[in-house]
């Protein structure tokens, strides 16, 4: 197979994983010569790899035990050791001047603030002071309903100050699903955005918020936070963010130990009440900080962008950027507004060298034929990562065909579990399409097939084999960890099993063929869907597509159901067309056996296509929590079409 694009020897050099070997070097008991032995090292000796990395990254680890004994669910890790995360990133080692800036905060509307790392330190001191003033202390809960915008991540980094613990909601969650989640976790404060700008319109969200904290009783006070570029009207029953702010204070960072929980991330929640998952300070802390430095060679001054929601656990990804002295682009609105270049446009403007989407995104750049090199100077750029969903090879081969021909492409994938990634790129490696680079660091990432076995270029279930410190602390609620047990340990007993089929390649790579439990099995025969997907790249007039399996009589039929460009009707024709596509590109037993038109499919607030939902629609099956759906309504599109 022939990369899409292979780094020179220069470039790998240069590399902060090139640097990192030859750090490493002096600590492993073998020769590293490249990745692959980098990384057979860190599954080899999981607490010799982190403790070195831990050096690396600043962390005083001393003598500390890297690892607990016992279970994965139950894994402690660097016991005694303290640092507290918002002071990591404020004061990252390779700064050099505190008047860079830090954040860049931009509406769809054309609205932009920045922070430096100064300005910032000192609003997170203002706002600590002023949480300590309503009595939130370590352990406490914060919760916000907010934009991606500078002033949250303020408000996170206040509460890691002080061990205050974070969770957010994006404002278009609407009441309902922001109260599935929050009032799990009963936070002692409520944050939130009384508007914001989406696809050309703004969205009152004030009223939604006065009923969301009738609906926590834990929540002593509302706080409005300020929209970039435009003042809030006060509003009877909550507190607008400037008078709530202490005007100065002193900065405080409290030392808190390596696994206090720093924030509480959810499941999409569409087959049931969304988990509330605990994530540790340290965990997060130092996962985040070997993506970004090794897999996604992020330096100090680079601008790092990555659309985002304060929803999706990329946001939270995103915010970890400040520990590499770097400055974060957070945007807020609509990524086609006012047309599916801004965003481009937005890195030639503040100089992106990593611009980081969704699969999805790309694939709508591509059919739309906008070609971003075309409408903006990206000379800035090193690296795009796409994650979300599979970025089909005809995606990877448009970044390099009408993005940029000499950059690093890094697909990744992992989940708001681990909130990090599994897979993701490898700055030293040459690029494959439809690949992904290689296994994170210290993930021992195997495809286990139903047996159990290890299977090399065939799908079968992601299964990691090493604890990472970004694994859950534990589910909030969950005391005894029998939640968090049968969530990911059941399947292999005490092996981590995510919930996506996979196939490891020859070249080390990794491919995501979809959600396990969203499978198809015709036939007895084990599919996942990409493998249904990938044939309809060469059909222009399909913009998008779900297949799910119709069980019935011991067997499955397949279901394909397309949304086509406006204007395109599914004629015998075309349907003839996709089902000889499929057999030709796949196989017989991928052939669907119904191809449906439907206007829209279901999604996920994070844009990843709801094919479990789907999937209990056309078995008869009620769907629950509809309104954890970003738009619930395709559901009744394809009901109507069935």
């Amino acid at each position: 197979m022939i990369p899409l694009w292979t780094p020179s020897l220069k470039r790998a050099a240069a590399s902060r994983l090139s640097q990192f070997i030859a750090y490493a070097q002096t600590r492993a008991d073998r020769p590293l010569a490249d990745y692959a032995d980098l990384h057979t090292w860190s599954v080899a000796d999981v607490p010799g790899f982190w403790r070195t990395y831990a050096d690396y990254a600043g962390l005083e680890v001393g003598a500390s035990t890297v690892l607990s004994q016992g279970p994965m669910w139950k894994a402690k890790w660097f016991e005694g050791v303290t640092l507290n995360y918002a002071e990591k990133l404020l004061y990252p080692a390779a700064l050099k001047d505190v008047s860079q800036t830090a954040l860049i905060g931009v509406s769809e509307t054309g609205a932009e603030e920045e922070l430096s790392y100064a300005e910032l330190r000192t609003l997170v001191a203002c706002c600590r002071a002023a949480l300590e003033r309503e009595g939130v202390g370590p352990g406490d809960r914060v919760a916000a309903v907010a934009c991606n915008l500078p002033v949250t991540t303020a408000l996170l980094l206040a509460c890691a100050s002080l061990g205050a613990v974070f969770s957010s909601c994006s404002p278009d969650f609407g009441l309902e699903a922001a109260s599935a989640r929050l009032a799990q976790i009963e936070p002692k404060l409520l944050f939130g955005h009384p508007f914001y700008h989406y696809g050309g319109k703004r969205f009152d969200t004030a009223e939604m918020l006065l009923e969301l904290k009738a609906a926590l009783p834990s929540a002593a006070k509302l706080v409005l936070l300020p929209y970039v570029g435009e003042v809030s009207a006060e509003v009877q029953g909550a507190e607008l963010w400037d008078a709530w702010l202490e005007p100065s204070a002193s900065e405080r960072y409290t030392p808190l130990d390596f696994n206090h929980p720093l924030y509480i991330l959810y499941s999409s929640g569409t087959t049931g009440l969304p988990k509330a998952i605990v994530h540790r300070a340290g965990g997060a802390y130092l996962k985040h900080h070997t993506e970004h430095a090794l897999h996604s060679d992020v330096r100090a001054s680079d601008t790092v962008f990555y659309f985002s929601t304060c929803g999706w656990m990329m946001w939270n990804w995103l915010v970890s950027g400040l520990a590499q002295a770097a400055t974060l682009v957070q945007f807020d609105g609509s990524p086609g507004q006012p047309d599916l270049s801004a965003l481009w446009r937005l890195a030639e403007r503040h100089k992106v060298s990593f611009f980081g989407t969704s699969a999805r995104y790309l694939h709508g750049l591509q059919n739309g034929g906008v070609s971003p090199k075309k409408v903006a100077d990206l000379s800035a750029l090193r690296t795009v990562a796409s994650t979300g969903s599979p970025l089909s090879e005809s995606g990877f081969e448009f970044v390099y065909s009408d993005i940029k021909e000499d950059v690093h492409l890094a697909s990744i994938s992992g989940g708001t579990d681990i909130v990090g990634c599994f897979m993701l790129g490898v700055p030293t490696r040459p690029v494959y399409s439809g690949q992904i680079q290689g296994p994170a660091l210290g993930a021992d990432l195997v495809a286990l097939n139903e047996a159990g076995g290890a299977v090399l270029g065939e799908p079968g279930e992601l299964v990691c084999r090493t604890p990472l410190p970004s694994m859950p602390l534990k589910f909030w609620n969950d005391p005894g960890f029998e939640r968090y047990q049968r969530a990911y340990f059941t399947v292999y007993e005490g092996l981590w099993r995510h919930g996506d089929l996979i196939e490891v390649t020859d070249q080390g790579g990794v491919m995501v063929y979809g959600r396990s439990d969203a499978t198809l099995n015709p036939g007895g025969v084990r599919i996942g869907t990409a493998e249904i997907y990938r044939p309809l790249e060469s059909f222009p007039n399909i913009a998008d597509a779900c297949a799910v399996g119709k069980r019935a009589g011991g067997d499955e039929t397949i279901w394909l159901f397309v949304v086509l460009r406006p204007g395109e009707q599914l004629t015998d024709d075309l349907s003839a067309r996709i089902k000889s596509a499929i057999r030709r590109e796949a196989s017989p037993r991928h052939v669907p056996g119904h191809v449906v038109q439907v206007s829209d499919l279901p999604r996920t607030r994070s844009g990843k296509t709801a094919e479990i939902a789907v999937s209990r629609l056309v078995n008869a099956q009620d769907v629950p929590n509809r309104q954890a759906l970003a738009n619930p309504e395709a559901l009744e599109a394809i009901a109507a079409a069935i």
